[in-house]
């Protein structure tokens, strides 16, 4: 049986004024941090958080994100080649940002900006923040889509992408079966939000439904993933799934811990 397979030959670049390029992968992640700053701009006006520092708190995440995720996919997936060619690092234009890095960077940015602020206490504010974060992150893999990256396996499932820029067989859209799951999320945490469901939980359970969600189904889509590191591991398990294991069992903990 043959199908009709979707072929995909989107170009990643919007459009071109000198030398400025606007690509679709670039415009998807700013859309993310500006609908994510009105969606927390709203939750601090619901629960009396002062608004002046979400100016501040938008700086720390965006700078943890991209420091985070940049530096996870030089260390985590071409170690070898960035060890040896430090300045590399620094080209974040040409591409290369890990999630697993960009979730440490947005921990750390969190442990940062709550250190001063006793009315924002790390938990709390993380708890929010997984709502925006969920929509974010289905933004950057349909920006991912467009850029031809991050594709599955080859397959014969009548929904297979041809990504025509990279080559002719037909693959498992693994970018736009990340991009649903994690809007999915965003859907069920923005309803759980407004209904005070998510309010009412113990600190450190939405987190916990984030990170076992996200890298729960991380951790599945990566068996029809084509593999994105540039060494062999020699295990039955690749990196992006060994590194979703400890957010998973984060997870877990902070969904299953005794409440005081």
């Amino acid at each position: 049986m043959s199908y009709a397979y979707i072929r995909w030959n989107v170009s990643p670049d919007i459009l071109h004024l000198g030398p400025f390029t606007l690509r679709w992968y670039g415009l998807l992640f700013a859309a993310g941090f500006l609908v994510g700053f009105y969606l927390m701009r709203h939750i601090y006006r619901r629960e009396g958080r002062p608004e002046r520092d979400l100016d501040a708190l938008l700086w720390y995440l965006l700078i943890g994100t991209v420091v985070g995720a940049r530096l996870g996919h030089c260390l985590f997936y071409e170690p070898e080649y960035y060890l040896s060619n430090p300045i590399e690092i620094l080209k974040i234009w040409e591409g290369g940002l890990a999630s697993h890095g960009g979730t440490v960077g947005v921990f750390v940015a969190l442990v940062l900006y709550t250190r001063r602020r006793p009315d924002q206490p790390f938990l709390w504010l993380a708890d929010r923040l997984t709502v925006p974060t969920a929509l974010a992150a289905s933004f950057i893999r349909l920006g991912n889509l467009f850029n031809s990256e991050i594709y599955g396996h080859i397959t014969t499932v009548p929904w297979a992408f041809v990504f025509e820029r990279v080559d002719p067989h037909p693959r498992h859209p693994t970018q736009l079966y990340e991009a649903i799951v994690y809007a999915v999320l965003f859907g069920i945490l923005l309803a759980l939000y407004r209904r005070g469901v998510l309010i009412r939980w113990p600190r450190g359970r939405p987190l916990g439904v984030f990170l076992v969600w996200v890298f729960g189904w991380r951790w599945v889509i990566e068996w029809v993933k084509e593999p994105q590191e540039a060494f062999s591991l020699g295990l039955p398990l690749n990196m992006g799934q060994l590194l979703s294991l400890p957010f998973v069992a984060v997870g877990l903990y902070l969904m299953l811990r005794k409440q005081k």
